[in-house]
């Protein structure tokens, strides 16, 4: 049976036509895939205080949001979240994998070239549908 682990934020980081995307790394749920950086909200804190500290935690930067974009239920075997996706970009800092494997900045057309959880891909179409 699997575990609600509650509400999980993350972040679409928007550089000119690009955004970030961080590698999980090996030993991880999830391991080796590609993601949106973010985590966890700890127990009182915002969605907002959680991506915040989340993202200053995992790359060592500050954001501005821009937009809430649809949150995402979605069980795998083991766990069950809800993803709370926001589009940013960066106000202070220069992203360091603090917490991942690997950073890489890519357009919009590239995401079919990596592997993202299954709960991303509501979150890709949903981002994808701003640019047609």
């Amino acid at each position: 049976m699997a575990i609600h682990i509650g509400n999980v934020v993350c972040a679409i980081i928007e550089r000119g036509d690009q955004f970030l995307i961080a590698r999980r790394p090996k030993g991880r749920h999830l391991e080796q895939k590609w993601e949106f950086p973010g985590g966890k909200a700890e127990q009182g804190e915002s969605e907002i205080q959680a991506l915040e500290r989340e993202l200053y935690e995992e790359l060592r930067i500050r954001v501005e949001i821009l937009q809430r974009l649809t949150p995402v239920e979605h069980c795998y075997p083991e766990r069950c979240i809800r993803l709370i996706p926001f589009i940013c970009r960066i106000s202070e800092g220069e992203p360091v994998a603090c917490d991942h494997e690997e950073l890489r900045w890519i357009a919009i057309e590239e995401t079919d070239g990596y592997d993202f959880p299954e709960a991303d891909a509501p979150i890709l179409d949903e981002y994808r549908r701003r640019f047609e």
